[in-house]
């Protein structure tokens, strides 16, 4: 979700209002978390390592690094083959999560900036009113959030199906623009899913590295409540993020979140409209020269789409 959207407005760095991330994390993943932590604490250089912890937070920057990562000649570039329907897909016959629906909402849309009026009108999103969307960000090479957002999704897609998931998109690149953010919730909604993750990938200033979750706040207001998902959403939250550490080597965000990950929101209207438990993850930043050499890599997204995956199932399995 760069900080030109899909909701704005950028979040500003403050103290987490849950539980510290590095406590969740060590309870879920305590391998892996510690693993990064005695890493960092040794000085590594490995690539899947983030910069240094407790940079100031960004706004959006006009980063000019050329060394943006470009897409890795790896055979993993192409992603499993979609179903030929964009919004549903059938379940597998059989597995540990037949029966559930899982919504995954592919931040942006290829599309968006060939309609930048229908994608800049004022939607309500309980709080306040907001653009209906927005284009994304990009790498400094060109590589785009709504293409990357869209193969971690057929990605993730596959491997739920596997699981015995039926697995729902909120867009395939197959509409002329949005869907809109408030109707991106409904879809959630209205499927009954059992958890709705959405993609994204940041655009804040070189230098800033690392993943963030992003958790539903407690609003009630307008159209928007959400009591009753803000408890299962930060469980859904805590596990992909303790999953995606130990499945890409990536560690929590070092701009946001204060180390822990975590983010807490309540002006987006994807969160705020939801009735289901839901949350974003911003993947990496694409502006910096690092993250966007993960992030252009059909190897690297493989692992991120596993470890979202992989923290879906632990959620919907208790």
């Amino acid at each position: 979700m760069s900080y030109v959207g899909p909701d704005f407005d950028p979040p500003q760095p403050r103290r987490p209002r849950g539980r510290p991330m590095t406590v969740a994390l060590a309870a879920l993943v305590p391998g892996a978390l510690l693993g990064w932590v005695v890493y960092e604490a040794t000085g590594g250089t490995s690539d899947r390592s983030v910069g240094t912890p407790g940079a100031s937070a960004s706004t959006l920057a006009s980063a000019t690094d050329d060394g943006a990562g470009k897409p890795s000649a790896s055979s993993t570039d192409t992603p499993p083959t979609p179903s030929p329907t964009s919004r549903s897909s059938a379940p597998a016959a059989s597995g540990p999560l037949k029966g559930k629906v899982v919504v995954i909402d592919p931040g942006h849309n290829p599309n968006n900036f060939r309609h930048t009026t229908e994608i800049n009108r004022k939607v309500d999103i309980g709080t306040n009113r907001k653009e209906c969307d927005t284009t994304g960000t990009s790498t400094n090479s060109g590589y785009t959030e709504a293409k990357f957002t869209l193969d971690v999704a057929h990605r993730m897609r596959s491997f739920l199906q596997q699981q015995g998931a039926t697995v729902k998109l909120t867009q395939d690149g197959d509409r002329a623009y949005g869907p809109c953010v408030d109707e991106r919730a409904r879809i959630g909604n209205k499927a009954h899913a059992d958890a709705v993750v959405s993609l994204h990938a940041d655009g804040s200033s070189a230098g800033n590295r690392g993943f963030h979750v992003i958790l539903p706040g407690a609003v009630d207001e307008g159209a928007a409540d959400t009591g009753a998902i803000v408890a299962p959403s930060r469980d859904l939250g805590e596990r992909i993020a303790g999953n995606f550490v130990r499945v890409t080597g990536s560690a929590p965000s070092n701009y946001v979140g204060e180390g822990t990950g975590l983010v807490t929101r309540k002006d987006l209207g994807g969160l705020n409209l939801s009735t289901v438990p839901k949350v974003f993850i911003e993947c990496g930043n694409m502006r910096d020269s690092k993250d966007a050499a993960q992030l252009t890599s059909g190897a690297w997204r493989q692992k991120a789409a596993q470890g979202i995956s992989e923290g879906i199932v632990s959620f919907l399995r208790g």
